[in-house]
């Protein structure tokens, strides 16, 4: 794009934005279907068309006809077990660039993380791509219990924000940004699409070009 935006700080999806968890996430996932003994299975390519909405949406599209009294027990085993194979995990799982990205852009403008993820999501992504010392602030549906559009919010307002912009890969970022009244930076790369960004991005780096 010719002007850049200026902001006073960039805010970030996880999920389809930073990095991709699918493969791992499907397989640990996976394990757990079939220990608790449903007929449900997921596969990379579904998670990417679910990632992005909390996880009670995404129990209810992946076990919708299971018995709903498990629905939470299954739920959080599954959230558990993703966790212990992101953990363990040793492959570079992020997309290119993002690590060195954040880096240079905290160096001009705060750096902060707004996801629909389960609690303590942020900070095990935060600890494996190595960006714990570039990050200013996190929120997520986990700890508040609230969606995008209010954590966004909430994290902007105690931190003063005022003209911040949104990095997102889905349609739901974008509706969310819009509730919320910030701008969105489509990550094209990403999960899904958006039809109404401020900005599009083909790659995380381009970020150091687009934000002033």
């Amino acid at each position: 794009m010719d002007q850049k935006l200026k902001t006073d700080a960039v805010l970030l999806d996880v999920d389809g934005t930073l990095w991709n968890t699918t493969p791992i996430v499907a397989g640990a996932w996976n394990e757990v279907l079939r220990e608790m003994e449903t007929d449900r299975q997921v596969t990379p390519e579904r998670l990417r068309g679910l990632f992005g909405m909390p996880m009670d949406e995404i129990a209810a599209a992946i076990l919708e006809g299971v018995d709903k009294s498990k629905w939470a027990e299954i739920s959080k085993n599954c959230l558990a077990r993703e966790e212990e194979h992101l953990a363990l995990n040793t492959e570079d799982i992020s997309f290119p660039g993002v690590k060195d990205t954040i880096a240079k852009l905290s160096e001009r403008i705060p750096v902060c993380i707004v996801s629909n993820c389960q609690a303590g999501y942020i900070e095990l992504a935060v600890e494996k791509l190595g960006i714990g010392a570039y990050i200013t602030d996190r929120e997520c549906f986990g700890v508040t219990g609230k969606g995008k559009a209010e954590n966004i919010r909430l994290l902007c307002e105690r931190n003063g924000y005022t003209n911040p912009v949104y990095v997102g890969d889905i349609q739901r970022d974008q509706d969310a940004c819009k509730e919320a009244g910030v701008r969105f930076i489509h990550a094209s790369y990403g999960f899904g699409t958006a039809d109404d960004p401020d900005a599009v991005i083909s790659e995380f780096s381009d970020l150091l070009n687009i934000l002033a």
